[in-house]
């Protein structure tokens, strides 16, 4: 006669495929998440933006006009087109002395969307945390 071996159910989980998976996702988001933060990063102002409190200090203000010709608020001579790597010495130079001074672009309606977002892009690497987009508000243009 044979006899039956009663087992008892295992109540252990074998957590090696686990560690294995989690280690393979790891790895995974630690590649993907650099290539994610690669674009631009703004401040885009919300539909019902309020106008800039009066104690804050004056913006730094980009302008790109319709030709794709940058002009910057500061440096003396505003009415006058400078290019790339002024912007960017002019720019690093005031958010060094002024590090909570608001950045700011402004871009001609007929401006080439490429050379706003190439300003965008010089500004942030002349240091400035975040970068805000002006705009009119649609009330101002009907009148």
């Amino acid at each position: 006669m044979l006899r039956r071996v009663h087992r008892r159910p295992m109540s252990e989980i074998n957590v090696v495929p686990y560690i294995d998976v989690m280690l393979v996702l790891l790895v995974i988001f630690m590649i993907t998440a650099p290539l994610l933060t690669q674009g631009v990063q703004v401040d885009l102002p919300k539909a019902a933006a309020k106008p800039m409190k009066s104690e804050q200090p004056e913006p730094l203000v980009a302008t790109v006009d319709a030709q794709g010709l940058i002009y910057l608020n500061v440096g003396g001579a505003e009415d006058k087109p400078i290019d790339a790597d002024t912007l960017v010495q002019r720019a690093a130079a005031v958010l060094r002395n002024k590090p909570t001074t608001p950045v700011m672009v402004r871009g001609h309606s007929k401006a080439d969307y490429g050379s706003v977002v190439g300003v965008m892009t010089l500004l942030q690497q002349a240091g400035a945390p975040s970068v805000g987009l002006v705009t009119e508000s649609p009330e101002a243009k009907r009148r």
